[in-house]
Order: C-alpha cells, then structure tokens, then sequence
C-alpha cells in the first residue's frame, strides 16, 4: 500500500470475478469505491437495469470514480458518506435488498500522497489523516494533545506496536520543545524512540505502526467496519454475498469473527474458509496488494 502511482489497480479483481456472479440487473454495493476499479470491472456485467451504490468518506475519491465509471450501462449512485451507514444510504434510494456487497479496505494510492490527508511519512506533510474532513479532531490534535498512557495505549491497541510506550515517552518529550505538526516530524521521533533513525525496521518503515495506530484512531476505522458488519445481513438478499478486503489483522479478525457468528446463527455461509491472499504475480504487479485478505461469505 506504499505505492505512490496514482494509477488504481483493483485487488484481487479476478477473484472476485470468480467468486461473485452479479445477475445483469443486479444491485452492487462498492462501500469504498476508490478510483472505481472494481465497480468498473462489476458494472461492466451489469445492464442498463443493474445499480451500484458507489460509497466513499473522500470526496475526491467520488469525483475520480464518476469520471472512471461515466460510460457505465447500469445506473450508479455516488455517495460521499461512511459504509457505517449502508443500510440507510441504500433504502432512501428505494433499495431494500442487495445481492453483493463490497468492502475493500485499503488506501488508494492518491491518499498516500494527498498533502490534505496527511498520511504518508515518505514525504513531509501536514499532520492531518482525516480522510473525511468532517471528522473533528486529526493525528496532530491527538499527538499533541493526549496524555502519555493514552498515548501509549492506543499505538499499542491500533498499532500493534511492542515499543509503544517508549514511542509515546519520546512523542510527549518532543512536543514539549515544540508542536508535532507534520508527518515527517512524527516519522522522525519514532525512529530515534527505537533507535533506527532512517533505517527500516523488517520489511517495514519504523513508523508504520504507529502511524496505522493514529489513522485507524482519527478515522473510527474498526468502529465503522463493525457497523458495516451488523448491517450487512439485513441488507443482503438471499444468495447474495459479502466480500471484505483487509490489510491487517484487526480488520480481518473481525471479519471472520462477524462471518463465523452469523454462520452459527443460520445467516450466512461462509465462502472462504481461509481468506484468500493474492498470487505473487499480483503482488509484483501491484504492491497494494501484498498485505491483502478476502473473505466472502453468502446469506442464506
């Protein structure tokens, strides 16, 4: 997901092709359209009676993919909104039932390198990480202003980050100094907390962790995903299916979790097994998708 081409490659798209067999006048839910390439690829088996429901928080996400999609057959409906509210945004167009819905989880590439977002620490930006400019408080707000235990907490939970409080030690002593205000600040403070100033920790930055733990925080992310879950069974038709595209293990646990619940309950059957990862072919052609896991699971 660290690509910085603007150009979106769909993940795990002939997968889904495979997996997902939309009738021409079927209804899709994309709940995080992107730059359109999967509603691309599924609207062009749809006709003109077809509809997708085209979710997504940024705004410039919805203007790229309107633009991608235009010469579509079937009719799409473009939502700037949040897929916690699916069920809502489908039935006041009229829709009580879906056959598929989509949700894959991951950043564009265009997020990573938007300056109004604030997401990246391969290049210094501002300290910002709402991908919907609604939201009130950003990473900088939370940083400069949480205390140390908090701090500490919360790259732990989000992160997943073992060095956690030594990072949020380093994060409080620094802003005393001055504010944290930019990305690069940030990436640099978690280097020197681990002692890997510029270097890479693995195979990934130092400040990977910490900087999921600050997105997923800002953006309600598993809150939202939780949501998305609950509301997915009621609003899909019989034989339709779910399928969730995650880029690390909170989100897929809680994927399987919500699948293997509604399983027990006689709602759903689950599809996958094991998610589906990408073939390393895929994972050459598009970097995006070397973290990636589908799950997919159908409603009885």
């Amino acid at each position: 997901m660290n690509s910085s081409k603007v150009e979106h490659i769909p993940v795990l798209a002939r997968t889904l092709l495979e997996q997902v067999n939309l009738p021409r006048d079927g209804v899709m839910v994309d709940a995080t359209i992107g730059h359109g390439g999967h509603s691309l690829l599924f609207g062009k088996t749809l006709g003109p009676n077809g509809v997708i429901f085209a979710l997504d928080v940024d705004k410039k996400s919805i203007q790229g993919a309107q633009i991608r999609t235009k010469d579509l057959a079937c009719k799409v409906f473009y939502i700037c909104g949040n897929f916690s509210q699916i069920g809502e945004f489908v039935r006041q167009k009229g829709v009580e039932k879906v056959d598929f819905i989509l949700a894959d989880l991951g950043l564009c590439s265009s997020q990573l390198t938007d300056t109004d977002i604030g997401l990246s620490f391969q290049t210094d930006m501002p300290l910002d990480m709402r991908i919907d400019k609604r939201i009130k408080t950003s990473a900088a707000d939370i940083v400069n202003k949480a205390d140390q235990k908090s701090l500490a907490d919360l790259i732990y939970k989000f992160g997943q980050e073992r060095a956690s409080r030594r990072i949020a030690r380093f994060i409080v002593r620094q802003r005393r100094q001055r504010p944290i205000t930019t990305t690069g600040q940030l990436a640099a403070i978690v280097c020197r907390a681990l002692g890997r100033p510029g270097q890479k920790r693995s195979r990934i930055h130092p400040a990977t962790r910490t900087f999921q733990a600050l997105r997923i925080a800002v953006n309600n992310e598993l809150e939202n995903l939780e949501r998305l879950l609950e509301s997915a069974s009621d609003l899909l038709a019989k034989k339709g299916r779910i399928a969730v595209i995650s880029y690390h293990s909170l989100e897929d646990r809680l994927v399987k979790n919500n699948f293997k619940a509604n399983e027990k309950a006689g709602i759903y059957k689950i599809i996958t097994k094991k998610p589906i990862v990408p073939s390393r072919e895929e994972i050459a052609e598009n970097q995006r998708a070397r973290s990636a896991k589908l799950r997919i699971a159908e409603r009885k």
